[in-house]
């Protein structure tokens, strides 16, 4: 069965630098349409993007993943599977919420869905009783409750019971394999979520690093605009204390030459 789109929106696609792991790299030379599909074979929820031919985009979502809004038209996921940090860039604010919602809508989905495949196999690897007790049970006969003539003995009574056979002990050790099977993989899936956003985290810190260095360069040149001003205005002050005295002077020869005439 073919994937269909279920949601579409358009956006500007980006991944994190992968050698800095910090600066953005654009790969779309504009805005391109990004959907969610559903694979109802792999029962999975799937972000693809195409330009061109070509797959920007193709991310798996998981219940461990998360959409980090970075800015009021930015946000971005990180990928383990792909090894990689996308990122778009939205025409507006509601654009990226609409997205955001989804994400969020269709992780839960992915969790139901991993949760019911769970469920579904417990309940196909776990024996019946019924098979169990069949396996473990051997048919009941005189000779076996009884005995034989040779194997029959004064003190054997009618109700002994059968020796159990070795198996009987399979179905606990395979509960308790089960139990570490399940707990290992709980684990795993803790450690996966720990590792991500542990790398959210320090792409986070990196791109605030970013945005701090670019805020002390901005402060810097203010300081220096503002005292290139302040020499500026120094100048323009002995020039004009340079005019008045100039308009001072030419006042006084005046002045003497009404009181000559």
């Amino acid at each position: 069965m073919v994937e269909q789109p279920i949601f579409s929106t358009r956006a500007h696609v980006f991944q994190i630098d992968p050698n800095t792991k910090k600066n953005w790299v654009p790969t779309s030379k504009h805005a391109v349409t990004v959907s969610y599909f559903y694979d109802s074979t792999r029962n999975v929820y799937r972000i693809i993007s195409l330009d061109g031919a070509k797959a920007i985009i193709n991310s798996t979502i998981t219940p461990n993943m998360t959409f980090t809004k970075t800015s009021q038209k930015f946000g971005q996921w990180a990928d383990s599977r792909a090894n990689t940090v996308y990122g778009l860039g939205f025409s507006s604010e509601h654009h990226l919420s609409k997205f955001a919602e989804k994400f969020q809508e269709f992780k839960e989905a992915a969790r139901l869905a991993k949760e019911k495949s769970q469920e579904k196999m417990e309940l196909t690897s776990t024996p019946s009783q019924e098979s169990a007790g069949g396996d473990l049970q051997s048919p009941l006969t005189p000779e076996s409750i009884n005995g034989t003539d040779d194997e029959r003995t004064p003190d054997m009574t009618q109700n002994s019971e059968p020796r159990p056979e070795p198996t009987q002990n399979a179905l606990p050790f395979s509960h308790r394999l089960k139990q570490e099977i399940d707990n290992a993989r709980e684990l795993q899936e803790q450690r996966d979520s720990l590792t991500q956003k542990l790398q959210e985290v320090e792409i986070r810190n990196k791109d605030l690093e970013g945005q701090l260095s670019d805020l002390e360069q901005r402060l810097e040149k203010s300081q220096n605009e503002q005292e290139a001003f302040r020499n500026n205005l120094k100048t323009l002050l002995e020039i004009l204390d340079g005019k008045i005295f100039e308009l001072t002077e030419l006042r006084d020869n005046l002045a003497k030459l009404l009181e000559r005439s």
